[in-house]
């Protein structure tokens, strides 16, 4: 099972880097057209404009690297769930049933009970992101599912480090589960029986030694 989920997830990773290059190439043309009067406060704070040209093409790969490994890396954990368990549902959308906003919750991938959300990262300083986050497992749990958070990558920073503990605490005093760093990648390994993680690094290496485009 574990050859036939890296063939899986070698197909799912070529289909996102693609689409990743094509992305970011198509920002990198528009760009050579934008107004970049801006520069001039740059030059200011001490920043050559070859540095800031430098800045804003990194800052732009950046936004759609994130979102296009957070997306990846979801599906690919979606995938070892399928396998595992045939019949888990993904992007699965309930009412909220406690406030008006937002009208429903999505619920990334739901394992028989366990409506599992799915980070790749979460870096997230906005305090308000533990109130609707609280709403979503409240809404969850009356819905009959245990929250579960599966987190890869735990945050650096204080503040969203904080965050993330106060959510921890939300998780388990509802009778949900909370897993980050480590005991994230455990998790799937012990609920599937397929080692996303060393699935991942091989894959990496292939790419890194030219094997695969």
């Amino acid at each position: 099972m574990q050859d036939e989920v890296k063939t899986e997830i070698r197909a799912l990773a070529k289909k996102y880097r693609e689409e990743l290059n094509l992305r970011i190439d198509e920002r990198i043309t528009e760009m050579a057209k934008d107004d970049n009067s801006h520069f001039l406060i740059y030059r200011v704070l001490g920043i050559p404009m070859d540095e800031g040209v430098n800045i804003d093409v990194y800052q732009n790969k950046g936004r759609f690297l994130y979102k296009y490994a957070g997306s990846f890396l979801e599906a690919a954990t979606i995938i070892c769930f399928k396998k595992a368990f045939p019949d888990t549902q993904e992007k699965v959308m309930i009412e909220n049933t406690i406030g008006v906003r937002p009208k429903r919750f999505e619920i990334d991938c739901l394992v028989n009970n366990k409506a599992c959300e799915i980070k790749w990262r979460d870096a997230t300083t906005d305090g308000d992101h533990i109130t609707k986050e609280h709403t979503r497992i409240k809404v969850i749990k009356q819905a009959g599912y245990q929250p579960i958070r599966i987190m890869f990558y735990y945050p650096n920073r204080t503040q969203a480090i904080n965050i993330q503990k106060t959510l921890e605490t939300l998780y388990h005093g509802i009778g949900g589960e909370y897993y980050y760093g480590d005991s994230a990648w455990e998790y799937v390994k012990t609920q599937t029986a397929i080692d996303l993680e060393q699935i991942l690094e091989e894959l990496a290496i292939e790419v890194e030694n030219g094997y695969i485009n």
